[in-house]
């Protein structure tokens, strides 16, 4: 009897500490506040305040690729300048190292694509004379057998490079037209015109580094740039749409420069965990995949670093300057004016 009397007093003490607020335990801080984000993260510095450095990064990294793209452009493949495609069907499996070897061999240079379960090869290079298509024959007849006769050759005009650069061309600018209306539509135009500098950003960056060395570049280069596009968009969206959620939830007493500093952090682990993900399956791919792919991998390399950086260090920045020159951002009592 005296243990139900003393469950009914322990359940009645715990329903009036329920109902009574002065009762109720101390509520955690929320994730979302400012302190909280610090403390989450044990590498910390506030971002938004060191912005100027970062522009003076970028600019530092991009000025000597717009240089050498005004003085010396880039190295263009068979795709841009013509040349000689080779279709060549062979009695067994090749490799495509065993296949660039044979190209190297007789002082060619080119890509390698193979297909029909690794029977059948298309090699692109130079426009060759007679004598030097000879010469290669014979190399890859070294490879494996084929029958000369089975052998497709046809000559590439400069017309299908210029072809392939204009809808380049073409596409990067309805891309910019499209991320700039959705994003409009979506956040605002400030945040649209942050997003595509810091795509601009990135895109310069690739093609001027791949100007300075002079690394060759083909048609999966421009499928890797418009790959890039896409990518470093989709991080740098994912950032706005947290400083969008808490400028809506912003505090008297906080400043638009620590609400971005917060909302860049929060995305923080998003972001480097993606990028980290996608540059090791990248890696693999230019270390293990064949000569078709290296061009594309390692442009793809170069960007998805770039996007990262931008999204993080220079889009949400850029949008902050916007917001202070216009006077477009929403005033506090701890926002400058």
């Amino acid at each position: 009897m005296a243990a139900k009397d003393k469950t009914r007093r322990d359940k009645a003490k715990n329903e009036a500490a329920v109902s009574d607020p002065k009762n109720e335990p101390a509520k955690a801080p929320e994730l979302g506040e400012y302190e909280q984000v610090k403390k989450i993260h044990p590498l910390y510095f506030n971002i938004v305040r060191k912005r100027y450095a970062w522009f003076t990064i970028s600019l530092i990294l991009l000025i000597p690729g717009i240089i050498s793209l005004i003085l010396q452009g880039f190295s263009l493949g068979i795709d841009f300048t013509g040349g000689t495609m080779m279709d060549v069907p062979f009695g067994t499996t090749v490799t495509q190292t065993a296949v660039s070897d044979a190209l190297k061999s007789v002082e060619l240079e080119g890509s390698v694509q193979l297909s029909d379960n690794d029977t059948r090869a298309l090699i692109r290079t130079k426009a060759l004379t007679e004598e030097e298509k000879d010469q290669l024959l014979v190399a890859l007849s070294l490879v494996a057998d084929f029958d000369k006769g089975d052998v497709l050759e046809e000559m590439v005009g400069p017309a299908m490079g210029q072809e392939l650069t204009n809808n380049a061309l073409k596409a990067l600018a309805i891309a910019c037209v499209l991320m700039i209306l959705y994003i409009t539509i979506r956040f605002q135009f400030a945040y649209a015109i942050s997003g595509i500098i810091a795509l601009l950003h990135d895109v310069l960056l690739v093609c001027g580094i791949f100007s300075i060395f002079q690394w060759q570049i083909d048609s999966t280069f421009v499928a890797a740039v418009l790959t890039i596009f896409g990518y470093s968009i989709n991080d740098t969206v994912i950032i706005f749409d947290r400083v969008r959620e808490n400028e809506a939830k912003m505090k008297r007493d906080e400043s638009y420069e620590d609400m971005i500093d917060k909302s860049v952090w929060q995305t923080m682990r998003r972001s480097i965990n993606t990028v980290v993900a996608v540059l090791i399956a990248l890696f693999m791919i230019f270390i293990f995949g064949g000569e078709s792919t290296k061009i594309f991998a390692l442009a793809m390399l170069i960007g998805v670093f770039s996007g990262a950086y931008s999204s993080i260090f220079n889009a949400s920045q850029i949008l902050l300057e916007i917001k202070n020159r216009t006077k477009a951002r929403p005033k506090t009592a701890g926002s400058k004016a």
